[in-house]
């Protein structure tokens, strides 16, 4: 399949929890914005959960009509060298009007999203794909990427469970971490990935590089086997 180069970045502590309140108080928090530059990967992806607690205003969009795609089907509405992706299988987040952005939002639905929904984002000039029946396809959605958007190289930033939707269809080239100088401990807690079934065994790696820095911090780089 013709799809981006994806790799998965994170921040962690050393124990492998995400959340970002916590990471953001361990010492080698400025290196995960050096380490996400030095990757090359312009484009970015997050979940649902993510961009609504980090990129949204807030608000869920209600549709006036709950008539459903149920069709795979994408609309180009800005061309860019990069793209700011979020996932988001029904359709419920609010976006500002992206106004030539050049960075702009581009949504992954799944085709139970309302036509509303993509209307309104059509009338943001927000691009958007929607695949996969009950939910997203990744698989088709990344091959539209790669062919409709021309996207070659993306990174994916934001939780657990989508960086283990995308490792679970085995889409990740490469692993990404840096690990924060300072252990969570906390129960219930994301972890770096989470969600697969239990049934998989674990995903093999070959390391790629590691790097450590004066504060403490460790930017480890695997590829996936």
């Amino acid at each position: 399949m013709n799809k981006p180069y994806i790799i998965c970045h994170m921040m962690t502590s050393v124990d492998g929890r995400i959340d970002c309140a916590m990471t953001a108080q361990l010492a080698g928090e400025p290196e995960y914005y050096s380490t996400l530059d030095a990757l090359n990967a312009p484009t970015r992806i997050s979940g649902r959960v993510t961009a609504e607690t980090e990129l949204t205003g807030g608000g869920k969009f209600v549709p006036k009509s709950d008539e459903q795609l149920n069709k795979t089907d994408f609309t180009k509405n800005a061309d860019a060298d990069s793209y700011n992706i979020v996932v988001d299988t029904k359709g419920t987040l609010r976006w500002s009007r992206e106004n030539g952005s050049s960075f702009p939002h581009l949504i992954i639905t799944s085709e139970q999203v309302t036509k509303n929904y993509l209307d309104y984002l059509n009338e943001q000039g927000i691009s958007w794909i929607a695949t996969g029946e009950k939910h997203v396809d990744l698989k088709h959605a990344m091959e539209i990427l790669a062919d409709e958007f021309n996207v070659e190289r993306l990174a994916i930033v934001g939780g657990g469970k989508i960086n283990g939707g995308f490792l679970d269809a085995g889409l990740i080239d490469e692993i990404s971490i840096l690990i924060g100088a300072g252990a969570d401990g906390r129960s219930n807690q994301p972890s770096l990935f989470d969600g697969r079934p239990e049934s998989r065994r674990p995903i093999a790696l070959k390391l790629k590089d590691v790097k450590s820095y004066d504060d403490g911090a460790v930017w480890l780089r695997y590829l996936v086997k």
